[in-house]
């Protein structure tokens, strides 16, 4: 009988642990659940205009992600999605970054997009696709991925959903060259194996955020 026991609050235990996994937790990134009494409509709308195209001039990579999280819709609160419209110039990529807290489930709305990933060390293995209207792709958990629109003449656009209310991004290239104040060029030329004067170019430029 009590093993019997012990192995049902195991199990117990073991549906509660795939469940916290499954979604964020409650007070995952500092977001406390409000008082269901307190709760209306609104905590669970917002006019994002998704149908509407951004302005992919505001970055120097061509591309304008706009990114629905906790942060704008508090009823995603614990559980574990969010979302983002992302719109591409001709030639306009979103460049290699990588979400800590979330998969990601990508759509070609409009357009042509070339995508990939690359696997965790040793593999480093690369696998990409052109995707096409209506196609779909995945980019697990925190892997570095990227989209780029290979058309030099139309635009494409594409809705992402990822497994987290607040999926976090890193744009590698910000991150390594970008940072502040500079990463010493002396760990980075030993890191990318180039001259200390190519590093320094690098972290000169103008590495613009296209997050909105």
């Amino acid at each position: 009988m009590a093993s019997s026991s012990y192995f049902l609050l195991v199990a117990l235990f073991a549906l509660a642990s795939w469940k916290a996994i499954a979604s964020d937790p409650i007070l995952v990134n500092g977001f406390v659940c409000k008082n269901p009494m307190d709760v209306k409509a609104e905590d669970f709308f917002l006019a994002a205009n998704l149908d509407m195209p951004r302005d992919t001039n505001v970055s120097k990579v061509g591309s304008n992600v706009t990114l629905i999280n906790v942060m704008r819709i508090p009823g995603l609160n614990t559980l574990g999605i969010s979302l983002a419209r992302i719109d591409y110039a001709p030639l306009g990529e979103n460049p290699p970054h990588t979400h800590p807290r979330a998969t990601e489930i990508l759509t070609v709305l409009e357009g042509t997009l070339y995508v990939g990933f690359v696997t965790s060390n040793p593999e480093n293995k690369f696998l990409s696709k052109v995707l096409n209207k209506g196609d779909v792709f995945v980019f697990p958990e925190g892997l570095i991925h990227f989209q780029f629109n290979p058309n030099p003449y139309k635009p494409a656009v594409a809705i992402a959903a990822l497994s987290s209310q607040n999926p976090g991004a890193i744009t590698i290239a910000n991150a390594v060259f970008g940072s502040k104040p500079a990463i010493s060029d002396d760990v980075l030329a030993k890191a990318f194996q180039v001259e200390k004067n190519t590093v320094d170019w690098l972290q000169a430029q103008f590495w613009a955020d296209n997050q909105n």
